[in-house]
């Protein structure tokens, strides 16, 4: 059953995250370099502050641009108003929150800490991988399988 599969079994837990003071072409050039749309947002301690996009750096330039002052720091332009889910929630509690909020990616919250960050890549994967058992109710590893066409 797909409510037995959690976040946690699917999420990214070694994460790339920038500091709210991170300026804003420095933390476009991290996207670029590591082919990511968005990335956590994080204090010394590892506390979630935020979330920037790609749509936040664009936003960021266009305000700059029209100021004549393109950049500022990531604080400036990252999302704050954000919702989380626990490593414990099941895989279609995050499909839920993927299909009503219409996001790309979830941040995951264990103890005010953040631990990793779930996307709706990661809850098709583990659908597909569900879809894959065997006989036996044992989930397969995408290497145990053919891709189908």
């Amino acid at each position: 059953m797909l409510k037995s599969i959690k976040v946690r079994d699917y999420m990214t837990s070694n994460l790339i995250t920038v500091k709210p003071e991170t300026e804003l072409f420095a933390a476009i050039e991290v996207f670029l370099k590591h082919r990511i749309s968005g990335t956590p947002v994080v204090d010394e301690q590892g506390h979630l502050l935020g979330m920037l996009s790609e749509g936040d750096c664009l936003r960021g330039i266009l305000s700059g641009a029209y100021y004549e002052e393109v950049g500022g720091n990531v604080a400036a332009y990252m999302t704050r108003e954000l919702e989380v889910i626990s490593p414990e929630a099941d895989i279609i509690e995050a499909a839920e929150l993927f299909t009503r909020n219409r996001r790309r990616r979830l941040p995951v919250v264990e103890h005010g800490q953040l631990v990793g960050q779930i996307s709706r890549c990661d809850v098709l994967r583990a659908v597909k991988e569900f879809a894959q058992h065997d006989n036996q109710g044992k989930f397969m590893r995408p290497e145990e399988y053919t891709e189908l066409h």
